[in-house]
């Protein structure tokens, strides 16, 4: 039965619209009806800016973090690595969920992937930050959150089922999942990836320009 309630409870966590939240809050629109039309960190980086956008992935991930973190309130978890973990599991996705189809928000949030990373580092740091490395180093070089959120999803999985090669049949499957469900929410994405449509995000923007200036000058 806590169980359960502590599932429940990730899920409301996981339902906190932070994007929804902050663009009726200081701009007095729903961020739903711009851009893309997810209530995500990265629509918020396209219509409200990098400073919102970091706030709200920030938040975002923080979700993750916390709903993943509640097994503390259960002291048997504490003392049995291979059942924490499965909870974990559990939990974090629930809190995805909760993100994904938020019952505050008319079951309509973002695609996950901010809280989906905030449960990888409460469950393993260390493949939480070589993703964050993926991520940036794809971002960097190509302003695409999307691909970028795919890329260190692939990784994800491939530092869990090869690289820590980790022995949990969930754990395994949890990998795996992790990177079709991302690949599955950003379907849009990659269609628009493939045509070359899809929107950059506003950073580095500057770099871009000076690139710019040297290609005109040449």
């Amino acid at each position: 039965m806590k169980e359960a309630l502590l599932i429940l409870s990730a899920y409301l966590i996981g339902s906190i619209p932070t994007a929804i939240w902050v663009s009726r809050s200081f701009f007095g629109i729903d961020i739903r009806e711009y851009g893309s039309g997810n209530a995500g960190a990265t629509n918020t980086f396209r219509v409200l800016g990098s400073r919102w956008g970091c706030f709200v992935m920030g938040v975002d991930v923080l979700k993750g973090v916390v709903a993943t973190s509640l097994y503390i309130l259960v002291p048997y978890y504490l003392h049995d690595e291979a059942d924490r973990t499965n909870f974990m599991v559990g939990l974090g996705l629930a809190a995805v969920v909760g993100h994904i189809f938020p019952i505050w928000a008319e079951f309509r949030g973002g695609k996950g992937v901010a809280t989906l990373f905030g449960m990888i580092i409460a469950i393993q740091p260390l493949a939480a930050v070589l993703c964050v490395a993926v991520f940036l180093l794809v971002l960097y070089l190509t302003r695409f959150v999307s691909l970028s959120s795919i890329l260190a999803s692939v990784a994800f999985a491939v530092l869990i089922l090869y690289i820590f090669d980790e022995r949990e049949t969930l754990y395994r499957g949890f990998a795996i999942a992790v990177a079709l469900l991302v690949v599955l929410t950003h379907q849009k994405n990659i269609t628009r990836l493939l045509r070359g449509s899809e929107n950059k995000v506003p950073i580095l923007k500057y770099r871009d320009r000076r690139r710019h200036r040297r290609t005109t000058e040449k």
